[in-house]
């Protein structure tokens, strides 16, 4: 939070402030007809396809610290955050509104690295932003961020549409997130009250970029698309394996069984949950913020989905009166919870 200028929001003013950091963002799609400087957005829909909304919110002190936290870094996980929850209905995003709470201890300068990190998410993932609104706030900095895509409705996945023997399938690896974000709350622990801090992350940079700065799978919804692949369901990855299997099966009135040996764990998160003597598997069953995708498919598409890469199956649907479990290598089944490690029945 440190600068070496310090520019007060009040010497702007609401207006020239969002001025000052919507200036460079030019529209980067067709439908948007307009963007920011009038009363409302006017985004056209590309012919035979629906428009998906979705909004997320975030605090500080709740789901970012300033401490740690490069405000570039949480504008680009803000916009990431956004457009996951679109790519997990398979959708293809294009426009955002951020709106922001500000408290007086942030300067301008703060702001503008902010939505510096949110402009390189948008041209990395040719987002449009087309609006927004800045109020003052009590306590501490607010972040709401509003995606808008479109898909043709035949593609929309939803997380109703999971069928018995279905195929469970995730993208990437998890719990990476989750120990990096517990990387950087030991070393702030550690260093609270040292005058000059020097963090030791050496051997662990892959755990904070998965924390700091994800990724969305963006890549996944287009392979899906080149290999004609439709999920029967979707959702993304944001509160953990179980809790988000769990809401995927409640909306599918479905169970599942997913295998402890086939979920990929990295091996960077393994060897920080040792040194925490931590449990790895804990982390990727609970832990959240990996903005991975998990998506259901028929039995028959398997050869299929393995073509996709970067993409492991790791269970099937059953009935629903089986409910969730997790199955380990000598074959004891643990009932999935939402939150803490799963009990053994």
């Amino acid at each position: 939070m440190e600068t070496k200028k310090r520019t007060e929001i009040a010497s702007l003013g609401q207006f020239g402030l969002i001025d000052l950091l919507t200036r460079d963002f030019a529209p980067q799609n067709p439908q948007t007809l307009c963007a920011t400087g009038d009363d409302a957005a006017v985004i056209a829909v590309p012919e035979g396809e629906e428009l998906l909304c979705t909004t997320d919110s975030f605090y500080e002190g709740v789901d970012f610290d300033l401490t740690y936290f490069p405000l570039k870094h949480l504008g680009y996980k803000i916009v990431t955050a956004g457009i996951s929850d679109l790519l997990a209905m398979n959708a293809t995003p294009s426009q955002i509104t951020v709106s922001l709470g500000v408290s007086a201890k942030i300067p301008v300068e703060a702001l503008q690295d902010l939505y510096e990190g949110i402009a390189f998410a948008c041209k990395e993932q040719r987002l449009d932003l087309v609006g927004g609104d800045t109020r003052a706030s009590m306590t501490g900095l607010v972040i709401s961020v509003t995606a808008l895509g479109h898909a043709p409705k035949e593609r929309i996945v939803y997380r109703r549409g999971a069928q018995l023997h279905d195929l469970i399938c995730i993208t990437g690896n998890l719990g990476a997130a989750y120990m990096g974000l517990q990387l950087l709350e030991r070393e702030k622990r550690v260093l609270a009250d040292v005058a000059d801090p020097e963090p030791q992350f050496k051997g662990y940079e892959y755990l904070l970029e998965r924390y700091l700065k994800p990724r969305p799978r963006t890549d996944i919804v287009a392979a899906l698309a080149e290999e004609k692949i439709v999920p029967t369901a979707m959702i993304d990855l944001s509160d953990g394996l179980a809790s988000d299997l769990m809401q995927l099966c409640r909306s599918s009135h479905c169970g599942a069984r997913i295998y402890l040996d086939r979920i990929p764990i990295a091996r960077q998160t393994s060897a920080l949950a040792e040194e925490l003597h931590a449990d790895p598997v804990v982390a990727a069953l609970n832990g959240g913020e990996d903005y991975e995708l998990l998506f259901t498919v028929p039995l028959s598409m398997q050869e299929q989905v393995m073509r996709l890469g970067l993409v492991d199956v790791i269970g099937h649907i059953t009935a629903e009166s089986t409910g969730c479990y997790l199955v380990t290598p000598d074959g004891s089944d643990i009932k999935l919870r939402a939150q803490g490690f799963p009990e053994q029945e």
